[in-house]
């Protein structure tokens, strides 16, 4: 007798287990979508961050640029009035 009760209660339990993975099942096609979609703009922006810092580099070496030029203007104007 007890022996049928307990085959009774795990044969629920694997019922219930069944019942409670079904809908996670059933998602998993579309969690993998929006996981692939997720790494996809992970990718793109490691693109841009990659992009962005390129950029920064750029904007710096250009603001040197200006400075340099701006002392070399402050020279010539120097030498016109002296």
């Amino acid at each position: 007798m007890v022996k049928w009760i307990v085959i009774g209660v795990v044969l629920l339990g694997l019922v219930v287990l069944a019942l409670a993975v079904r809908p996670v099942l059933g998602r998993l096609p579309h969690l993998d979508r929006a996981m692939r979609r997720l790494q996809r703009r992970q990718e793109e922006a490691a693109g841009l961050q990659a992009r962005a810092e390129e950029l920064r580099e750029r904007a710096e070496g250009l603001q040197e640029r200006v400075e340099v030029l701006q002392q070399r203007i402050a020279v010539i104007q120097a030498k016109r009035d002296g």
